[in-house]
């Protein structure tokens, strides 16, 4: 089995670090963080269809909110799944997301289990 690719995203860094450890003690996978939106931005664009197995972002974050971040990738011709995080639920951005090719949408606090359990639905090779 291969180890995993997994991009980060979120500026509360308390919450960057708990979503990190969790995917480093329950699976195996190499794990890139940023708390930067802009910072994430360059790193996905400089990506390879192939490179990544999946991104997790929070939609909220100063300069490129997550949906930003997709929409740049997706123009970008990268697919990579793209599961989101929210302290702040929305209907509309929720049914956005979804339009955009997100495959998750999740409401902070995020629970460990359905994390790894959405993780493992999306990239069968866990």
């Amino acid at each position: 089995m291969s180890l995993l690719n997994i991009v980060v995203i979120d500026d509360d860094e308390i919450t960057l670090e708990l979503i990190v450890n969790f995917l480093e003690s329950d699976l195996q996978c190499n794990v890139v963080s940023f708390s930067n939106s802009a910072l994430a931005r360059q790193f996905l664009l400089q990506q390879t269809i192939g490179s990544l197995d999946l991104v997790i972002s929070d939609m909220v974050m100063p300069d490129f909110d997550g949906l930003a971040l997709l929409r740049e990738c997706r123009s970008n011709g990268l697919m990579f799944p793209f599961v989101f995080m929210t302290a702040y639920e929305s209907r509309q951005t929720k049914l956005l997301a979804r339009q955009l090719g997100a495959v998750a949408y999740l409401v902070k606090p995020v629970i460990r289990k359905k994390l790894i359990s959405l993780i493992k639905q999306q990239v069968p090779t866990v």
